[in-house]
């Protein structure tokens, strides 16, 4: 897999996860994120990783009210990243067809 295609499939999951825990009750969020947390020190495990504890700690600073803008624009500047590598990978593509 090359580096970008890994890269955005990592922002990808970031920011869907992160969304899903916008949506969760503050409390929950927080628990959530701390599971998160725990798994990563494990990440040495299979399925589990280590991608998993910056993750919970996103999750618990959405439930803390002067990180959340913070977490809230890392998560705005991810999907722009994301939409900007696809839109250059489509263009890309589209490019090496025409020729």
């Amino acid at each position: 897999m090359k580096e970008s295609t890994l890269r955005q499939s990592i922002d990808l999951a970031t920011v869907k996860i992160l969304q899903w825990g916008q949506k969760l009750p503050v409390g929950v969020r927080s628990i959530a994120g701390l599971l998160l947390m725990v798994g990563g020190v494990f990440g040495f495990l299979p399925i589990l990783g280590f991608w998993m504890f910056p993750l919970g700690l996103a999750l618990i600073a959405l439930d803390i009210p002067w990180t959340r803008s913070r977490i809230q624009q890392w998560i705005l500047r991810i999907e722009l990243r994301v939409r900007t590598t696809a839109t250059q990978h489509r263009a890309n593509n589209h490019s090496h067809h025409d020729a």
